[in-house]
């Protein structure tokens, strides 16, 4: 079977430390949703990459557990350490807890668990992505818990029978799949520039914008994406207790992951009861805002976390279609 690699991101520069909420998780704001005292507390976010800095001050407090699927530390699966980087950035978007000088995530009380599927050169057997994704919908913590949503910021340019499978089995466990739609756009919009599980119907495909709202040359553009949000110069956590500013595709998909946590625990609490996928799907596009793009480069639109003032109780008594999967 095929190898999946890292979505490409390009590394802007690193800092030691670092005392301010990023930018990117101010432009969903997600401290709108903070100020009505919702911080994703209760919800695992599986993060798919390639590990996480377990002992970093901003995460350290967030991580509940994970697992190894690589050959890296000659296979242990108990060893999900960050070898490269990248996933301990992404994993900082999703749910960093800031302490002392450190950073916030978007959903900065929802719990991460770590699942190594990729090594430290930002490469992964197809198998391993597979095994992960499975294992997150299967997991159940001591007390029940079980994984809503997972995020992913790697690909493959090839269409995979087994990997779309265990896509659509997560989805129809009621778990949001969200995935970096890729960095292999020419920048002109077009219909073609897939990326793999991103390209599947069934996931949430993000790509990314600016601080300015313009799309990126090197997002790719087709009728799969979902959604926008920040993906350049993001500021999260990084190895060795750092913080970094990375670019990509990447970097937009953890906000949205961030951003569901958030959504799950609101929509909830409202309507009293479990929610489908579809349902926390529609709860999310609700929460997005058209910035002129075309449909195939911003999809529903801009990640806007506080838009959504009335009640989703007042949303469901309206008689409006749910929004369709691009």
């Amino acid at each position: 079977m095929k190898k999946a690699r890292l979505i490409p991101f390009k590394r802007e520069k690193v800092v030691t430390t670092s005392s301010e909420v990023p930018k990117g998780i101010e432009m969903v704001e997600a401290p709108m949703l903070w100020e009505a005292e919702e911080k994703g507390a209760g919800q695992v976010i599986a993060v798919i990459d390639t590990g996480c800095q377990m002992d970093h001050p901003d995460l350290q407090e967030r991580i509940i557990g994970g697992r190894n699927f690589t050959t890296d530390y000659h296979g242990d699966e108990a060893n999900y350490s960050d070898n490269n980087g990248h996933g301990t950035h992404v994993a900082g978007t999703v749910a960093a807890s800031k302490t002392g000088n450190g950073v916030l995530g978007v959903a900065p009380q929802a719990d991460l668990f770590i699942l190594k599927a990729l090594s430290g050169d930002g490469s992964g057997q197809m198998e391993w992505i597979i095994e992960a994704v499975r294992y997150a919908v299967d997991w159940r913590g001591p007390n029940e818990e079980s994984i809503r949503v997972i995020t992913m910021s790697l690909g493959s340019p090839e269409d995979i029978e087994q990997l779309h499978d265990v896509i659509q089995y997560a989805v129809e466990q009621e778990v949001s799949v969200v995935c970096a739609a890729g960095n292999e756009g020419d920048g002109e919009e077009s219909t073609d520039e897939f990326a793999y599980p991103a390209a599947y119907n069934e996931t949430i495909s993000v790509g990314a914008v600016n601080f300015d709202l313009e799309t990126t040359t090197f997002t790719n553009t087709n009728d799969e994406v979902d959604l926008v949000a920040p993906g350049v110069n993001i500021l999260s956590t990084y190895n060795n207790g750092e913080y970094a500013e990375l670019t990509g595709t990447s970097m937009s998909t953890p906000h949205v992951a961030g951003g569901i946590a958030m959504l799950i625990n609101i929509a909830e609490r409202d309507f009293e009861r479990s929610l489908s996928e579809a349902e926390i799907y529609a709860q999310l596009i609700r929460r997005t805002t058209p910035i002129g793009h075309s449909n195939q480069a911003e999809g529903n639109g801009f990640l806007t976390l506080g838009l959504v003032e009335r009640s989703t109780e007042w949303l469901l008594e309206q008689n409006e279609e749910s929004p369709l999967r691009r």
